[in-house]
């Protein structure tokens, strides 16, 4: 089952590219990332927020959205993609305030609001965790196709979970999905077309 999604996840980011390609081809601008053509409305969802409050990604229409998977006790892709995805936001200097990192827990037994803000604060304090019931961010892990699964560690468990995140435009509909290891300049190439758009 893991390998089969595997291969398909494989098998979208390189529809993804070639998507991407084509529109290079056809003279628009073109996005590093893996684009949805055509992008479709993000799925909402209501999560307990870093923040203390309501989290809904439609809240944030009018902004770009970057979007990510994760926990708190990750050990190397989590804080790697979450240094990358401030130090983009940095880079971006006063046009930042348009983008919001989203960043929705894969542990929700040891992730709650506070841990996470303090964990995501460490990156930057503009991120924005979610968390919420077992249940709950499991429906949420399926509508963005997301795996997760609780390995055994020395240490008690970890878990391996896709480490892709969304472009999400300010109307709400992904657009792109950037692969784990991306440097922040193809974000900040990205965001700042989308941010036109």
């Amino acid at each position: 089952m893991k390998k089969r999604f595997s291969r398909l996840l494989l098998s979208l980011c390189f529809a993804l590219a070639a998507s991407s390609a084509t529109m290079a081809a056809e003279g628009a601008p073109a996005l590093k990332a893996g684009v949805f053509d055509p992008p479709r409305q993000a799925p909402d969802f209501s999560l307990r927020g870093s923040n203390g409050a309501e989290l809904r990604l439609s809240r944030y229409r009018g902004k770009v959205v970057l979007l990510g998977f994760g926990f708190a006790h990750c050990a190397d892709v989590c804080p790697m993609t979450l240094a990358v995805l401030a130090q983009a936001r940095k880079s971006l200097g006063a046009s930042a305030s348009e983008v919001q990192v989203v960043y929705v827990t894969v542990d929700p037994e040891r992730d709650d609001p506070a841990g996470m803000r303090e964990y995501l604060a460490n990156f930057d304090p503009g991120f924005i965790g979610g968390t919420g019931t077992p249940a709950q961010l499991a429906a949420v892990r399926q509508n963005y196709g997301i795996a997760a699964t609780k390995v055994a560690t020395a240490n008690g468990y970890g878990v391996d979970h896709s480490s892709f995140v969304y472009l999400i435009d300010r109307d709400g509909r992904l657009r792109a999905l950037m692969p784990y290891g991306r440097p922040a300049a193809d974000y900040v190439h990205d965001v700042s077309l989308l941010m036109r758009k």
